[in-house]
């Protein structure tokens, strides 16, 4: 990607919002490498609005001084549709979902084989085929897009997400005095399927009688799952992102997934909440799969593993992970 980028003029588009962490990452990057860049996408809120503006540009934008194209976010709703101005362009996109294994596969919203299902496969197909370099978030996207997609294996690379340090970085923050004098564990997450909320919601089910534990779990779990009860169980709807890491920073283990083990997506994804943890140099959990293990290990601090989709392995593990800490403060 960097060679294709040195010293070239770069049309960067994307759909999703400017300030998204993965196009700030990408910007980056061609900052760095590009002689010159512009950018063209919006920061409207609603994905409508911002597609339908982009559209609007796309139709009347003179591409004729650019040498490589970069799409961002969501290249299936951009290339099929204007790759005939960006013929003799290098175009370069992050493949960063599969339409078709997040809508039919992961969230399951329509069946695979349907005409639905059929024509975002098509649809991913066809914009791998049109580009010339593929990026991709984990190694393991990159070989089920090859196999399943047909991407062509020698123009996949790998560019792992990052988190936003600005915001997720060390912080030192006292505990709030509800937590003060226990084993803080956090989970955060919006929900989708593949995270495997349940099953956090498992473990700390089976812990809710240590009151020496206290879990914190973020996200919309409200009128989605059954909810255990238990005063060292407290449910946080929705958290702006300065806030959250004031509470990340207060916690002695992160969860941090994926832990449904029925949807395949799961196990070739890095969860971005492991990105951010890193950052804030945090214990964490991860589920065991191939994806997680190309970038951690247990020989690294603080790392741990559970099998997807057990809840109690996962309470066994927050429990082992509590003695370790235990056992390190014994020490001094």
């Amino acid at each position: 990607m960097k060679n294709l980028l040195q010293n070239k003029k770069v049309l960067f588009i994307t759909t999703k919002n400017i300030d998204y962490i993965r196009n700030i990452q990408e910007m980056d990057i061609i900052k760095k490498q590009a002689r010159a860049f512009e950018v063209l996408g919006f920061a409207d809120k609603g994905y409508p609005k911002r597609l339908l503006k982009l559209y609007w540009c796309l139709l009347f934008k003179n591409v004729k001084s650019f040498d490589v194209i970069f799409i961002g976010f969501a290249p299936q709703l951009v290339l099929p549709l204007f790759g005939f101005k960006f013929r003799k362009k290098t175009v370069i996109i992050d493949f960063f979902i599969s339409l078709y294994d997040t809508v039919c596969c992961d969230r399951r919203k329509f069946s695979e084989n349907g005409m639905i299902g059929r024509l975002l496969k098509r649809l991913d197909k066809r914009t791998l085929r049109k580009s010339d370099l593929i990026i991709a978030d984990t190694k393991s996207h990159g070989r089920y897009f090859a196999k399943e997609l047909g991407a062509d294996e020698n123009k996949i690379e790998v560019l792992y997400l990052e988190a936003d340090r600005s915001i997720y970085r060390p912080l030192s923050v006292e505990k709030k005095d509800d937590a003060k004098g226990r084993f803080v564990v956090l989970y955060f997450g919006s929900c989708l399927p593949l995270q495997g909320v349940d099953v956090v919601l498992g473990a700390a089910g089976l812990l809710k009688d240590r009151k020496d534990i206290l879990f914190y779990i973020i996200g919309p779990v409200e009128g989605r799952y059954e909810l255990p009860k238990s005063d060292n169980i407290k449910y946080i709807p929705w958290l702006a992102q300065r806030e959250l890491a004031e509470y990340i920073a207060t916690a002695d283990l992160c969860l941090a997934g994926h832990f449904n083990n029925n949807i395949e997506k799961a196990k070739r994804t890095i969860p971005g909440k492991a990105y951010i943890y890193e950052a804030m140099e945090k214990p964490m959990i991860l589920g065991d799969n191939e994806a997680v293990r190309e970038r951690y290990d247990e020989s690294m601090s603080g790392i741990y593993f559970v099998p997807m989709g057990d809840a109690g392995a996962l309470a066994e593990k927050i429990e082992n992970a509590y003695s370790v800490m235990v056992k390190k403060l014994q020490k001094y």
